[in-house]
């Protein structure tokens, strides 16, 4: 099952943001077309580590199934081509600073002129409005800034950037998201429509808890390591040979802890009977619990529990997570190999979204800035004279 078969995606995205919405409509079935700068393509090829022929493996892992046109939009017949080249009907996805693709003619007002059907989705750093909407961005900088990294980390210590580049993939989804409602919305009205996306608004939505508490009782939260405020015990404990997460979301499952650990007196403690009493108690309620997990192993804190139905997970490095029977299960890594990379094939991580009990993975993947570029003319009907021209004057990338 392909939901986006037929659609045709020009992708003017790079780096995190725009490449992972635009992957993620390659994996529902879109042909996407991303147009890369001659010469150096996308600036992602080049992050450490980099394999093979100009790839790193960040760039692997965004742009599979994308065709890889090489335009150099710099220049008026660059841009007079990719104008050109834009159907009616397509997804036009950009992550130009606001104003740059206006200034290249490839705004969606001009685009949008005789092609009542384009969707047309830019991605930015801040927004479309306000002081700060030509400025530049990235995930930790918006982590930064909405205010992610100041309830991330541990008490007394720096704010710390959330390893994973959440707003990045968030900001992607929120695109992809939008896109497929467009593409729903287009099938009865017959029109298109702009559609905008920012790190910054990404970054604030996912502070949507702390920002509730924060409204309500109008304390700044702090940096509480892996605990939440709102709950205890929900944090990490330490075993003999590793830590878990135990998460006790309501005293039934605090009671059921306590048979676990063999410890079912404390709950006659007033300390520990109640939510309220174990986060007003907090240091206490960890530090009794981690006296007694610090002398069992991981293994014997997550059997123990798992019996007795607490929520519990050992804390896995990403060895143990690609070994994991259950991660297995749930087939989430394909292998993918590219052109001029190593023997070992990458770890591409699909999108999870099954179809029928299926999942779609969209495996090409263009090894070479403007790989497909002399194709993809080609297949619009240009000639071999004028593709000839192109090259010549620096337009295009064969």
């Amino acid at each position: 099952m392909k939901p986006l078969a037929g659609q045709r995606v020009i992708d003017l995205t790079q780096n995190v943001a725009g490449p992972y919405c635009t992957q993620v409509l390659a994996d529902l079935g879109a042909e996407v077309i991303k147009i890369e700068r001659p010469g150096s393509g996308d600036d992602t090829r080049h992050w450490a580590p980099n394999i093979g022929t100009a790839m790193s493996p960040t760039y692997a892992t965004f742009n599979r199934g994308k065709q890889s046109l090489a335009i150099d939009l710099d220049r008026p017949d660059g841009q007079a081509l990719l104008a050109s080249l834009l159907r009616p009907e397509d997804i036009f996805v950009h992550s130009l600073k606001p104003g740059s693709a206006e200034q290249r003619g490839l705004g969606y007002e001009a685009l949008a002129d005789g092609r009542t059907g384009l969707i047309y989705c830019a991605i930015s750093a801040y927004g479309t409005s306000g002081p700060r909407a030509a400025f530049p961005g990235y995930d930790p900088l918006i982590q930064a800034y909405a205010g992610i990294m100041s309830v991330n980390g541990h008490e007394g210590l720096p704010p710390a950037r959330v390893g994973v580049s959440m707003v990045d993939i968030g900001t992607g989804l929120w695109s992809a998201l939008g896109i497929v409602a467009a593409v729903a919305q287009r099938k009865d009205s017959g029109r298109g429509c702009r559609i905008d996306t920012s790190l910054l608004e990404t970054g604030v939505a996912w502070m949507t808890n702390p920002i509730a508490n924060y409204s309500a009782s109008g304390r700044l939260p702090g940096r509480m390591g892996s605990a939440t405020a709102m709950l205890m015990p929900y944090e990490v404990f330490q075993c003999a040979d590793g830590q878990v997460f135990i998460g006790c979301g309501n005293d039934r499952l605090f009671r059921k802890l306590l048979q676990g650990l063999e410890r079912i007196d404390l709950a006659e403690d007033t300390r520990f009977a109640t939510n309220a009493e174990r986060v007003q108690h907090r240091e206490l309620v960890h530090d009794t619990l981690e006296s007694i997990t610090g002398r069992l192993n991981v293994a014997q804190v997550t059997a123990q529990l798992e019996a007795q139905g607490v929520p519990v997970s050992p804390v896995n490095d990403l060895s143990q997570v690609m070994q994991d029977a259950q991660v297995q299960a749930v087939d989430m890594a394909r292998p993918l190999a590219w052109e001029g990379g190593p023997d070992q094939p990458l770890s591409a991580i699909v999108t999870p979204i099954k179809f029928d009990g299926t999942r779609e993975f969209a495996e090409h993947l263009s090894a070479r800035v403007g790989a497909d570029t002399q194709a993809l003319l080609r297949a619009a009907g240009m000639s071999e004279q004028r593709i000839a021209q192109l090259v010549s004057s620096g337009a295009v990338q064969i």
